[in-house]
This record gives C-alpha cells, structure tokens and sequence, in this order.
C-alpha cells in the first residue's frame, strides 16, 4: 500500500512539474515575472502584497494578483482595493495551488493579458508544507515568516525555505513586543538556504519596502 501511495503521488507531481513547465514557457514568452508566495495562516501575506501592488502601481509598473484560498473571496478584495487585476482562486479543500489551477486563471481577465503585465503575485494558501511539492512556473518563490510565529520555522518546515529564491519577514514592526531574536532567525533561515536574500518588512510602517521593490526590479531586467 505505502508503494502505491508513492507511486501516486509521483504521479501527480509529474504531472504538475509539465503544466508548469509550459506555464513558465509561456511567462518568459510575454515577458512577465511570476512570484509564488508561500506562507502560513496570519503571516500578513495579503497586507504584504496589498501594500506591493499599491507601491509598484504609484511607479507606473503593470501588475497583477492571483489569491488561492480554500474557501471566501475576502483577501482578493483587499487585493483589488489596490487596483490592480485580481482574481481568486478556490481550491475548497486542498491545501495548496497546482499548476493547473493557476493556468485556468491565466486566461479571460477583462482588458489585461499576460503580455500586457509585468508582474504576476501568486498568492498561495496559507500553509507550510503542501505548496513547497508544487512548482506553478514561478520565477522566483518566496518564502514568508512573520515575527509572531518565534524564529524557528525555518527548522520546522526546512522543505520550503529549502526551496524559495527569497525570505521576508513580516510585521516587523512587533519585533521587540515579541521578543523576537533577529540574529537567531536570520541564522537559522541561512542554515536551511545559505545566502537567501532576505528582507525585513512592515506593512504597517512600509519598513523594508523599498530594498524588496528594487529587489523584484533588478530581477525584472533579466527577462
């Protein structure tokens, strides 16, 4: 039985490792920069990205959001509150996106086209562990933790920070009502993933912003 259960899920990651492969094929083509954030519940993912579609908008940068969660529109409305294109993406049950989620909401959006974008956000159920299997044709994934979760995630769930380009740290902010240990947290995300870029943030004081704004720019350059 247990042979089976991995041969299954084999196949499904097969699979989905072709759809994104096409998908990546297909953001390189028209020119856009796709990042997958992937982060637990209550991380501030969504005021994150709110406040960087805000951001790259004021800069005259086309940008656009696709939300996965299980069930709700709620976080795609904040999105939207930015102005950008949003759209949301209900999985109603599975913990995670796949790639053939993302590319039946790639097509379709009213006045916008992939080669009509710079910047796609892939905002991925919150969760740890499934979303770190699934490659959705990113550029660049993205790894998030925020100061109230304590510094030792990146121990505890090593498969997605293993796997991500970037890490950002969120609220901040909160770090010294937290007691949250930055030399520790910083130590232990360069355990998992040495040299990872790193970024600190609030979404709140806009802390951190701008080195992460330049960050997604010079990777633009390299499309």
């Amino acid at each position: 039985m247990t042979t089976r259960i991995v041969e299954l899920r084999r196949g499904i990651l097969k699979k989905n490792d072709e759809l994104a492969a096409g998908l990546r094929d297909r953001f390189a083509s028209a020119g856009v920069l796709v990042l997958n954030l992937v982060s637990s519940p209550g991380t501030g993912k969504t005021a994150f990205l709110e406040l960087t579609l805000r951001e790259m908008r004021t800069r005259g940068v086309r940008v656009a959001a696709l939300v996965g969660d299980l069930e709700t529109d709620n976080d795609a409305r904040r999105l939207a509150a930015s102005g950008a294109p949003v759209r949301q993406i209900n999985t109603h049950g599975i913990c995670h996106l796949d790639a053939e989620m993302v590319a039946k909401h790639i097509d379709g959006w009213e006045g916008v086209s992939l080669a009509g974008l710079d910047y796609l956000f892939i905002e991925n159920v919150g969760n740890l562990v499934c979303p770190s299997s699934y490659d959705l044709g990113e550029s660049i994934r993205v790894a998030m933790l925020s100061v109230t979760e304590g510094e030792d995630k990146p121990l505890k769930y090593p498969g997605l920070f293993n796997s991500a380009d970037a890490a950002v740290i969120t609220k901040i902010d909160l770090a010294i009502p937290c007691g949250f240990d930055r030399d520790l947290a910083l130590k232990n995300i360069n355990e998992i993933r040495p040299g990872i870029r790193v970024f600190e943030t609030s979404a709140k004081t806009g802390a951190g912003m701008v080195a992460w704004l330049d960050y997604l720019a010079e990777h633009a350059r390299f499309l």
